[in-house]
């Protein structure tokens, strides 16, 4: 007997092949049966289709789960392990330990390590430092104890990269910020990467970006690396089965210099295996971008790796202040400012010279990509606080200036010093035109371009990527339709399963496991970005709420229904080489 029987299905298997209709039957977490023949005359199905419950799904599309690349969960599954709003949206796996950030391995020595590891990660990645410090145990030294302490508790398959940084505190300790490893340090470093990847890491993440700065705001670990460490480290992740590398650089948002081109090439030839990088930016107003950008994977094949690059197939809502730290704090400039004390960057930000010289910095070939937030006149107004700044929440800041006879940026620094900076600011795409959108579709087709890069679980309070499937699959169905539904799906989920060397997992097949997603055509999308305040300690969060999602199930248990958590945490801890297969480099094509 069946466990669940899916009714009558428009099937959207993953392969990119067309869609049919069929009954689907699930068993001990996995897909049990396909019938096509239920979608001819016999609308009950063949004969001996029994089922401990089943469901008519005629009319909508069933999909295989969807797979995030890029996320940060790492600690939000210990208070969350339905790692909203990831699972709503129909995503059942998802890759955490990006960007060079783990939170194991911790020196069972040095206590201290924890709590640094918790203030790196609350001001790199965005993440309440309260929540991180209520919301976890901390109890592990090893990266096997990690992934003990969630095995058996997530509603998500998750697996994990091993951040470089933790290695360096590791082995180093205090000294990882600033120094170089001796040869028993390295050796150390090495063999801890050994002992997680046996443990089921997934492979290797590291960070040289100038953009990533830890609490005490020095560049975290992994920057003060050099080659030859990383190429080591490199080599080790080549004698694991199923394990990846994944590299940021400070050129990976707008254009990589040579000298980073060079190195993410060696890294993945070193380990002969995949890397893959976040994020590409796409924009009509600089079309060379993508080429150039690209060209490193060309590189790379060449040499005999393979390097990715991931971009989202949306515009990701992303929310600004001038109190909290956000990516104005990235502009030229603009830290030295927005650092001081409140009352001193009150004082500083009314001043003309102060603002002219900060405009200066916004609009200097050194923004790089973050020039798209400076159109400050097109930013939205957000919540608001002070009796003044009443009736002004939703309003456009260039409208707000033409009635007040003044400029749109001091006009903006009005508002938010009438607050006490707390003022919510929506600066409005810049990238959103015809153009930049075509730009995408032809980049989708690239053989070394993936979707993802959602930072779901990171950045809370100011981004809210992790809709990103429901939102593209809605923009696929009703809105610029820039690719056909079959292909937006295995965009989806037999991309990066294929790309991670998933087992079993990315497509709707017999004996593949059954995680699944059932959804409306006609309405799937994902709701407009909400604060919500459910994070331990009371934290916020940007929340989605997805639309048209009918069922989302793991390993065959349902887990989400209309938007719904069911409270069954049937997912797993995917661990490499169990998992996870060797993906090679010298594959052709796409995935």
């Amino acid at each position: 007997m069946l466990d669940h029987l899916i009714r009558r299905a428009t099937v959207v298997d993953g392969t990119g092949g067309p869609a049919y209709v069929a009954d689907v039957g699930v068993r001990d977490g996995r897909i049990a049966l396909i019938d096509r023949d239920a979608g001819g005359v016999k609308a009950g199905g063949r004969v001996g289709h029994r089922a401990r419950t089943e469901e008519n799904a005629t009319g909508l599309v069933l999909a295989p789960g969807f797979v995030d690349p890029h996320t940060h969960y790492d600690a939000q599954l210990f208070w969350d392990p339905y790692a909203a709003p990831s699972l709503s949206h129909g995503v059942t796996t998802v890759v955490g330990g990006n960007c060079g950030f783990s939170l194991a391995p911790l020196h069972p020595g040095r206590p201290a390590d924890a709590d640094y590891t918790r203030r790196m990660m609350s001001k790199v990645e965005g993440m309440s430092l309260a929540a991180l410090e209520q919301g976890a145990p901390w109890d592990w030294s090893s990266f096997g104890e990690y992934l003990d302490a969630l095995d058996g508790r997530i509603a998500v398959n998750a697996g994990f990269m091993v951040g470089h940084c933790a290695l360096r505190r590791y082995a180093m300790g205090p000294s990882a910020i600033g120094g170089t490893p001796g040869a028993e340090e390295l050796r150390r470093m090495t063999a801890l990467l050994h002992d997680a990847m046996d443990a089921g890491a997934w492979g290797l993440s590291t960070t040289r970006s100038t953009t990533h700065s830890d609490g005490d705001g020095r560049p975290v670990a992994s920057r003060h690396a050099r080659p030859d460490e990383l190429l080591a480290l490199a080599r080790a992740v080549g004698e694991h089965e199923g394990t990846q590398l994944e590299a940021i650089v400070s050129g990976c948002l707008d254009h990589f210099s040579a000298e980073e081109s060079t190195l993410l090439v060696e890294l993945t030839a070193a380990a002969g295996r995949p890397l893959n990088w976040n994020v590409l930016t796409i924009e009509s107003t600089v079309p060379g971008r993508v080429p150039h950008q690209l060209a490193t994977s060309e590189r790379a094949r060449a040499a005999g790796g393979r390097i990715v690059a991931l971009t989202m197939p949306i515009l990701t809502p992303m929310n600004m202040s001038l109190g909290t730290f956000c990516a104005l704090h990235l502009l030229p400039g603009w830290g030295e400012i927005l650092g001081l004390p409140l009352a001193e960057r009150i004082d500083r930000l009314r001043d003309p010279a102060v603002r002219d010289r900060l405009l200066r910095g916004a609009a200097s070939p050194d923004a790089g990509p973050f020039r798209r937030l400076t159109d400050f006149g097109r930013y939205v107004i957000g919540d608001t606080y002070a009796p003044e700044n009443d009736g002004l929440t939703g309003r456009v800041v260039e409208d707000i200036a033409a009635e007040r006879g003044t400029d749109p940026f001091a006009t903006l620094v009005a508002v938010c010093v009438a607050d006490d900076l707390r003022t919510v600011l929506w600066p409005m795409p810049t990238d959103n035109d015809p153009a930049s959108w075509e730009l995408r579709r032809r980049a989708w087709d690239h053989e070394d371009v993936l979707l993802g890069g959602s930072d779901a679980g990171a950045h809370l309070d100011r981004m809210c990527g992790a809709p990103y499937p429901t939102r593209f699959l809605g923009d696929c169905l009703r809105g610029r339709k820039l690719v056909p539904l079959e292909r937006a799906v295995r965009m989806l989920t037999d991309d990066p399963a294929r790309l991670f060397g998933l087992r079993e997992r990315g497509r709707i097949a017999e004996g593949w496991c059954a995680d699944l997603v059932l959804f409306d055509p006609e309405r799937v999308d994902a709701g407009p970005a909400t604060l919500v305040r459910d994070l331990p300690g009371d934290g916020g969060r940007l929340d989605s709420r997805a639309v048209g999602m009918v069922s989302v199930r793991v390993n065959g248990v349902e887990t989400v229904r209309h938007d719904v958590v069911t409270g069954a945490v049937p997912g797993r801890v995917l661990r490499s080489g169990r998992d996870t297969e060797t993906v090679t480099t010298a594959a052709t094509g796409k995935f």
